[in-house]
């Protein structure tokens, strides 16, 4: 009966104590805030892309972050072997993402964007084309998941990831559609930084 009661006490004890940890713990907190985001390089078949995606985000539990994204990127492709013509393209434009993390090394991810596409085409001198602009702007659902190099539920600390998106809107003019209707995958790897620890 001693050991009962006693048990009871520190069990109490235990309870109050872990009530009074997890009081103190909600609100807003600077050490959940973290950045990072991703950078594109690519040489290729006589095209150039440059780009960037950065992200601040917010760790709003355990087992899932949220944020918001920024998006631009720059390309330009050149035909040499028929007309010389080059065409320059940039996407710009941003959105929110949640990422929820059923292990500490796996998770999905959910992005809704809006992005701002420029288009050029400038003609060659063996050219029968002329001087066009393309401007038109799309919303994207982007759905996917990925891995993480060692994201820990407890403590903030920096760590690398890889994902891979698609999006799911549908939307014709997405500068992750091709011109058959196809969804085209983003394949993406960054880095996550938390800003205070």
């Amino acid at each position: 009966m001693k050991k009962s009661a006693l048990l009871l006490f520190f069990l109490g004890i235990a309870v109050f104590a872990w009530s009074q940890e997890n009081e103190k713990e909600k609100g807003f907190k600077k050490e959940n805030l973290f950045s990072g985001g991703t950078i594109s390089l690519s040489f290729f078949n006589n095209t150039f892309l440059i780009g960037a995606n950065p992200v601040l985000g917010y760790r709003l539990a355990n087992w899932v972050d949220g944020g918001i994204v920024v998006n631009y990127q720059w390309t330009s492709i050149r035909d040499y072997p028929r007309t010389d013509d080059r065409t320059r393209q940039s996407i710009y434009g941003g959105g929110v993402f949640a990422r929820l993390f059923p292990i500490n090394f796996l998770f999905a991810q959910v992005q809704v964007e809006h992005n701002f596409i420029n288009q050029k085409l400038i003609p060659g001198p063996n050219s029968f084309s002329s001087k066009e602009n393309f401007t038109t702007s799309a919303n994207s659902l982007l759905i996917g998941g990925g891995y993480t190099s060692g994201r820990d539920k407890y403590t903030n600390t920096p760590f690398f990831y890889m994902s891979i998106l698609f999006d799911v809107s549908g939307n014709q003019n997405s500068p992750y559609i091709d011109s058959r209707g196809r969804t085209i995958p983003i394949i993406r790897g960054g880095v996550n930084i938390p800003l205070f620890q």
